[in-house]
């Protein structure tokens, strides 16, 4: 029975490509079986090293060497969105272009719509008849209806503080805005009704 020829590259076989030539660290002999990058402005071009040599060459090795903090933490970013120019979501990358609108999106799932009928909602409970003038406002920022009682006030703070506080959102600068306008507003809605209990009490 013949036995089938494994063809497979090994991790630590020579590179099929490499030159015929001999290994490019000086005084060494040996057959140039291996490729590493010149530099980082030259990663296409290659030093070609015995196994010996390109081991001790990568473990010297450093991309960010020479740069600064700042340097680096731009050539990641700049890595993430592969070297392309970004915008934030909504904005357009050509003056006097439209920007995003809603309607123009094909929205099967209907989470455009959702997001509409939420601003609707939270528009209506501005308009709510019979809540307090001053309580408008921090009822629709928490997404509250009038009446409502100090315990479901409270419930509901505490849901949105965890949705949006920013630890739990990797340090969103929109979420920590976001908790803000949710801590006034509970703290107007918790003192109206904190005085209305009291007034009711007496």
């Amino acid at each position: 029975m013949m036995k089938r020829r494994n063809t497979r590259h090994r991790a630590f076989d020579p590179d099929p490509d490499a030159p015929q030539r001999c290994c490019d660290m000086p005084d060494c002999e040996k057959p140039a079986g291996y490729r590493a990058p010149r530099s980082r402005e030259t990663l296409n071009q290659y030093y070609w090293f015995c196994l010996e040599h390109v081991r001790e060459y990568n473990a010297r090795w450093d991309y960010y060497k020479g740069m600064s903090p700042g340097q680096i933490e731009a050539h990641l970013r700049a890595d993430i969105a592969w070297d392309r120019p970004s915008w934030a979501f909504g904005q357009s990358a050509k003056p006097g272009k439209q920007t995003f609108n809603e309607e123009d999106v094909l929205d099967p799932l209907d989470i455009l719509g959702q997001n509409r009928r939420s601003r609707a909602e939270r528009a209506k409970s501005r308009a709510t008849p019979g809540a307090p003038e001053a309580l408008r406002e921090p009822l629709a920022t928490l997404g509250l209806p009038w009446p409502v009682t100090l315990d479901d006030a409270k419930a509901r703070y505490r849901s949105l503080a965890r949705k949006h506080h920013p630890d739990a959102n990797n340090g969103d600068r929109r979420s920590e805005e976001r908790l803000k306008s949710i801590n006034v507003a509970f703290t107007a809605l918790r003192a109206h009704l904190m005085s209305e209990g009291l007034e009711k009490a007496g």
